[in-house]
Protein backbone atom coordinates (compact mmCIF):
# COMPACT_ATOMS: atom_id res chain seq x y z
CA UNK A 1 0.00 0.00 0.00
CA UNK A 2 1.18 3.48 -0.88
CA UNK A 3 0.38 6.63 1.42
CA UNK A 4 0.74 10.33 0.34
CA UNK A 5 0.78 12.14 3.45
CA UNK A 6 0.98 16.05 4.26
CA UNK A 7 4.72 15.53 5.13
CA UNK A 8 6.58 18.97 5.39
CA UNK A 9 10.11 18.61 3.83
CA UNK A 10 12.74 20.71 2.88
CA UNK A 11 12.66 21.99 -0.23
CA UNK A 12 13.49 24.34 -3.20
CA UNK A 13 10.21 25.65 -4.46
CA UNK A 14 9.05 29.14 -5.68
CA UNK A 15 6.24 30.48 -3.47
CA UNK A 16 4.21 33.57 -4.75
CA UNK A 17 2.26 35.65 -2.46
CA UNK A 18 -0.14 37.70 -3.90
CA UNK A 19 -1.79 40.58 -1.28
CA UNK A 20 -4.56 42.76 -1.41
CA UNK A 21 -3.54 46.64 -0.13
CA UNK A 22 -7.19 47.13 1.20
CA UNK A 23 -7.41 47.25 4.65
CA UNK A 24 -3.50 46.70 5.02
CA UNK A 25 -4.03 47.01 8.65
CA UNK A 26 -4.98 43.56 8.55
CA UNK A 27 -3.37 42.21 5.20
CA UNK A 28 0.05 43.57 6.41
CA UNK A 29 -0.23 41.58 9.52
CA UNK A 30 -1.10 38.55 6.62
CA UNK A 31 1.82 38.79 5.15
CA UNK A 32 3.97 38.89 7.97
CA UNK A 33 2.92 36.30 9.55
CA UNK A 34 2.92 34.40 6.19
CA UNK A 35 6.78 35.17 5.26
CA UNK A 36 7.63 34.47 8.60
CA UNK A 37 6.26 30.84 8.37
CA UNK A 38 7.17 29.93 5.06
CA UNK A 39 11.02 31.41 6.25
CA UNK A 40 10.52 28.72 9.38
CA UNK A 41 9.70 26.02 6.86
CA UNK A 42 12.76 26.26 4.88
CA UNK A 43 11.51 28.42 2.33
CA UNK A 44 13.92 31.25 2.08
CA UNK A 45 13.58 35.37 0.93
CA UNK A 46 15.13 34.59 -2.95
CA UNK A 47 11.66 31.59 -3.16
CA UNK A 48 9.30 34.73 -2.14
CA UNK A 49 7.28 36.45 -4.86
CA UNK A 50 5.30 39.30 -3.20
CA UNK A 51 2.96 41.17 -5.34
CA UNK A 52 0.49 43.86 -4.11
CA UNK A 53 -2.66 44.83 -5.68
CA UNK A 54 -5.26 47.21 -4.78
CA UNK A 55 -8.20 44.81 -3.50
CA UNK A 56 -9.56 41.25 -2.76
CA UNK A 57 -11.86 41.50 -6.44
CA UNK A 58 -8.02 41.84 -8.04
CA UNK A 59 -6.29 38.80 -6.46
CA UNK A 60 -7.85 35.82 -9.22
CA UNK A 61 -6.56 37.58 -12.00
CA UNK A 62 -3.10 38.49 -10.86
CA UNK A 63 -2.62 34.94 -8.98
CA UNK A 64 -3.74 33.52 -12.40
CA UNK A 65 -1.29 35.78 -14.49
CA UNK A 66 1.39 34.61 -11.88
CA UNK A 67 0.20 30.80 -12.23
CA UNK A 68 1.10 30.63 -15.79
CA UNK A 69 4.26 32.84 -15.68
CA UNK A 70 6.33 29.83 -14.31
CA UNK A 71 7.51 31.73 -11.70
CA UNK A 72 6.39 29.95 -8.86
CA UNK A 73 5.90 26.39 -7.54
CA UNK A 74 2.91 27.41 -5.47
CA UNK A 75 0.51 30.91 -4.54
CA UNK A 76 -0.78 32.12 -1.85
CA UNK A 77 -3.71 34.81 -1.93
CA UNK A 78 -4.14 37.38 1.24
CA UNK A 79 -6.62 39.60 1.22
CA UNK A 80 -9.43 41.16 3.80
CA UNK A 81 -13.05 41.79 2.96
CA UNK A 82 -15.01 43.50 5.96
CA UNK A 83 -18.61 43.59 5.93
CA UNK A 84 -19.92 46.94 5.40
CA UNK A 85 -23.61 48.66 5.32
CA UNK A 86 -24.13 47.39 2.05
CA UNK A 87 -24.44 44.20 0.11
CA UNK A 88 -21.20 44.90 -1.82
CA UNK A 89 -18.89 42.32 1.08
CA UNK A 90 -21.07 39.43 -0.42
CA UNK A 91 -20.35 40.51 -4.09
CA UNK A 92 -16.82 40.72 -3.61
CA UNK A 93 -16.38 37.52 -1.11
CA UNK A 94 -18.21 35.60 -3.73
CA UNK A 95 -16.33 36.36 -6.54
CA UNK A 96 -13.07 36.41 -4.83
CA UNK A 97 -13.71 32.98 -3.63
CA UNK A 98 -14.83 31.81 -6.86
CA UNK A 99 -12.18 33.54 -9.12
CA UNK A 100 -9.67 32.18 -6.61
CA UNK A 101 -11.11 28.57 -7.08
CA UNK A 102 -10.70 28.32 -10.12
CA UNK A 103 -7.47 29.67 -11.10
CA UNK A 104 -6.57 26.76 -8.06
CA UNK A 105 -8.38 23.76 -9.91
CA UNK A 106 -7.63 25.20 -13.69
CA UNK A 107 -3.97 26.50 -13.20
CA UNK A 108 -0.73 25.03 -13.51
CA UNK A 109 -0.13 25.32 -9.24
CA UNK A 110 -1.78 25.15 -6.39
CA UNK A 111 -3.51 28.45 -4.84
CA UNK A 112 -4.24 28.63 -1.15
CA UNK A 113 -7.25 30.92 -0.25
CA UNK A 114 -5.79 33.42 2.50
CA UNK A 115 -9.11 36.03 2.10
CA UNK A 116 -10.72 36.80 5.42
CA UNK A 117 -14.48 37.62 4.87
CA UNK A 118 -15.32 39.10 8.42
CA UNK A 119 -18.17 41.05 9.92
CA UNK A 120 -15.53 43.82 11.59
CA UNK A 121 -12.31 45.04 11.54
CA UNK A 122 -11.73 43.48 15.03
CA UNK A 123 -12.35 40.20 14.19
CA UNK A 124 -10.34 40.20 10.78
CA UNK A 125 -7.56 41.55 13.57
CA UNK A 126 -8.00 38.56 15.39
CA UNK A 127 -7.77 36.34 12.15
CA UNK A 128 -4.42 38.14 11.06
CA UNK A 129 -2.13 37.83 14.26
CA UNK A 130 -4.57 37.83 16.87
CA UNK A 131 -6.60 36.39 19.96
CA UNK A 132 -7.55 33.54 16.54
CA UNK A 133 -4.12 33.15 14.90
CA UNK A 134 -3.07 34.18 11.33
CA UNK A 135 -4.40 32.76 8.68
CA UNK A 136 -1.56 33.60 6.57
CA UNK A 137 0.69 31.30 8.69
CA UNK A 138 -2.17 28.94 8.41
CA UNK A 139 -1.54 29.24 4.79
CA UNK A 140 2.17 29.23 4.54
CA UNK A 141 1.93 25.28 6.11
CA UNK A 142 -0.39 24.40 3.48
CA UNK A 143 1.09 25.41 0.64
CA UNK A 144 4.31 23.49 1.79
CA UNK A 145 2.14 20.30 2.07
CA UNK A 146 0.24 20.86 -0.78
CA UNK A 147 3.58 21.33 -2.51
CA UNK A 148 4.45 18.10 -0.89
CA UNK A 149 1.56 16.09 -1.73
CA UNK A 150 2.37 17.23 -5.36
CA UNK A 151 5.76 16.34 -5.29
CA UNK A 152 4.45 12.84 -4.22
CA UNK A 153 2.16 12.42 -6.37
CA UNK A 154 4.46 13.16 -9.85
CA UNK A 155 7.28 10.89 -8.28
CA UNK A 156 4.77 7.83 -8.73
CA UNK A 157 4.46 8.64 -12.59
Amino acid sequence: MQEITTKQIKNSKKIGIVVADFNSIVTNALLMGTVQKLKENFVTSDQILVVHVPGAMELARVVQKLSKSGLVDGIIALGAVIRGETNHYDYVCKETASGLSQVSLQGDVPVMFGVLTTESLAQAVDRAGGKSGNKGTECAIGIVQMLSVESQIDELK
